[in-house]
């Protein structure tokens, strides 16, 4: 009997650690150049695996993921894993020529990560010129076998990807841009899993639809992959139930609005409650600029009832279509951004090491003389900067490349911690003299274990605008946001230091600011930008360089050896 029990709790002990154990899971991405016909045209797109969206990549909290992506396309292109901590593995983090040079067309890059600490929806995207217009995916991160969710575990889980669609190369897009001065062509069309959506020509008959039953729970997992515009989202006749952002929890509440940034994802619980018919889900642009041209369609999905019954709703009948707010709706987005919160309270990293304040919006240039640009005059060309500093990537090494082997000459680590000049940063005439930042590869140097917090401080030069600004390799937690200047006499009494959201990206509101705080725990070079691409593209971010702590566990890996080199 004692030694049959013995053998019992043995088999216990070891289900338990099987239940709990984690898992490498390889992929291979090939990046290649796929045909696909949308809104009347035929168009070759660059996609990975010939997948538009990409493959969504399933793991649980604690596995390893290692991803061989294959350039067989004829762009310069890398990956960047959305939202993943990369805890040492800095080399795995994708942006171009700031953790890894890209991988060239016929070469290969071997990513290779572990997911720690991190549950729920999160992405990757190409993080080379504008290729993210049609590389992207989902990357879901599910709780370890032995551990539910902190909520009635659903019927179904449902990605949603919200996309930009040209009806042009995007690449050549940009780089017209960029040979005028001028903004781009606005996109054509919105979609919903690559999907365009009814409203749209020569689009209806591949809509996206989800299938559910009534009376169900559904986990709808909604990404914005769109390039340049946050993006209301809204369904017809139900109610949606936030329980989670950029791979975090939250604390639950009801809306039936929306509003995603670029970067950002948005986990809901919607239950199939209403009557067994065809019900739209819809997105349009939420949009700020001020006489700016802007992607004013709409896309939808159709979330269709299989009620099992012998009555035809079919596709006869148009779908119920939701009521969504105006494209500038700046309270229906604030309303939505206060109800996100954590669900307990949370430990605030403090007191602060590094006090930082940094100004995000647009400038121009002057163009050289005797050249005609696209700009604002036919004079200049539009630019955008973070406290005047106007980033300039390198281009014949990577910072952490630079970083690593202490190269001279890549880069400064003077970034500035306050805007060099104060003003009256959203006032409707700042001074022309202010408009011009400087070009620069300027670093904030971090002291491995340091608090730091930042006010991101929108300005009015150009226009006014809400920046989604995401920071690579950390979450942050959001600990206020308001209208105006900053004033940090006064706006610190409105920090909510109980149960503030933790993300890792942020809308700055428009003609405002926020405040974020983390600690630098992980070291290495991690960029912060605008996700807007017209605005990383024309300089609008800046690089933090983390030293290492003491020891191997707070020190940088050491890089690859299939790491691309330049």
């Amino acid at each position: 009997m004692a030694s049959s029990g013995l053998l019992l709790l043995l088999g216990c002990l070891a289900s338990a650690l099987l239940a709990g154990a984690t898992k490498v899971h390889h992929h291979e991405f090939i990046v290649q150049e796929t045909p696909v016909k949308r809104l009347c045209e035929e168009h070759n797109i660059i996609t990975v695996n010939g997948q538009f969206p990409g493959p969504t990549l399933e793991v649980r909290e604690g596995d390893t993921l290692v991803v061989n992506v294959v350039n067989q396309a004829q762009y310069n292109v890398t990956i960047h894993w959305h939202g993943i901590r990369q805890f040492r593995t800095g080399w795995a983090d994708g942006p171009e020529f700031v953790t890894q040079c890209p991988i060239k067309p016929g070469g290969s890059y071997k990513y290779r990560f572990t997911i720690e600490g991190q549950e729920g929806t999160l992405w990757w995207h190409a993080h080379s010129s504008w290729l993210r217009a049609t590389v992207y995916g989902a990357l879901i991160i599910r709780p370890r076998e032995d551990k539910p969710y902190p909520f009635d575990k659903p019927s179904r889980e449902v990605p949603i990807l919200l996309g930009e669609w040209w009806n042009a190369n995007p690449v050549e897009v940009i780089r017209e841009a960029q040979r005028t001065g001028g903004a781009p062509n606005v996109s054509d069309a919105f979609t919903v899993n690559g999907q365009p959506g009814d409203l749209y020509n020569c689009s209806r008959q591949d809509t996206t639809a989800i299938s559910v039953k009534p009376g169900e729970t559904a986990l709808l997992r909604f990404i914005n992959s769109a390039l340049n515009h946050e993006l209301f989202v809204s369904i017809a006749s139900h109610k949606m139930t936030v329980v989670g952002v950029d791979a975090s929890y939250t604390k639950p509440f009801v809306t039936s609005v929306l509003m995603i940034a670029p970067g950002q994802t948005t986990d809901v619980l919607v239950t199939m409650d209403q009557a067994p018919t065809r019900y739209y889900i819809a997105a349009r642009g939420y949009v700020t600029t001020q006489g700016v041209a802007f992607d004013n369609t709409t896309t939808t999905a159709v979330l269709e009832y299989d009620c099992g019954c012998t009555t035809d709703f079919g596709p006869s009948i148009p779908p119920a279509f939701p009521t969504l707010p105006a494209f500038n709706d700046t309270g229906a987005a604030r309303a939505f951004a206060a109800g996100i919160k954590s669900p307990r309270k949370v430990e605030i990293p403090s007191p602060v090491d590094e006090n930082l304040f940094f100004t995000v919006g647009l400038g121009l240039f002057n163009c050289a003389p005797g050249q005609l640009c696209a700009g604002p005059n036919n004079n200049t060309r539009f630019t955008a900067s973070m406290n005047n500093v106007s980033f300039v990537f390198p281009k014949a090494t990577s910072l952490l490349h630079a970083h690593y082997y202490d190269m001279p000459g890549v880069y400064t680590t003077d970034f500035p911690a306050n805007p060099p000049v104060q003003f009256d940063y959203t006032a409707q005439n700042v001074s022309q003299s202010l408009w011009q930042p400087i070009p620069a590869t300027k670093l904030y140097k971090l002291r491995f274990g340091s608090v730091v917090q930042v006010v991101l401080q929108d300005t009015s030069i150009v226009t006014p605008e809400n920046h989604p600004i995401h920071l690579h390799g950390y979450d942050f937690y959001i600990l206020a946001e308001g209208f105006g200047n900053y004033d940090a006499e006064k706006d610190a009494a409105k920090f909510n230091l109980e149960n503030p959201p933790q993300r890792n990206t942020v809308a700055v509101p428009v003609n405002g600011w926020a405040v974020i705080r983390f600690r630098a725990d992980n070291p290495g070079v991690w960029l912060m930008h605008c996700h807007l691409d017209v605005h990383i593209t024309w300089g609008l971010a800046m690089a933090f360089l983390v030293e290492d702590g003491y020891g191997e566990l707070q020190s940088l890996e050491a890089p690859p050896v299939d790491l691309p080199m330049c």
